[in-house]
């Protein structure tokens, strides 16, 4: 269980090696919250990757709430992006993944 800076420090890591790796899309599991309720490290990821899709540094990123066809910006992706359709975690509401476009 890592505090929430730890958390914050790991994501950025992963998000500087996807870079590297040229990938265009990333899944980050961040989880819920161990209590069920949406915890610190989910509300702060979610908040940095608002700013990094702001600063430009990210091309957006889509949290699990929204990943279904119904999502105006998740449908978009999805039609490029075919393999994405089998995801587990599509239309499911999961408030502990987030989508992350490079």
């Amino acid at each position: 269980m890592p505090q929430v800076h730890e958390a914050l420090q790991r994501m950025e890591r992963e998000l500087a090696l996807a870079r590297q790796e040229k990938a265009k899309l990333l899944k980050l599991v961040h989880g819920y919250g161990s209590t069920g309720v949406g915890g610190d490290i989910r509300i702060a990821v979610q908040k940095r990757l608002l700013e990094l899709t702001q600063n430009g540094q990210i091309r957006g990123c889509i949290f699990g709430e929204n990943w279904a066809k119904s999502d105006e910006l998740a449908w978009k992706l999805l039609q490029s992006n075919a393999e994405l359709k089998s995801d587990s975690d599509l239309g499911r509401s999961n408030r502990g993944i987030t989508i992350v476009v490079l």
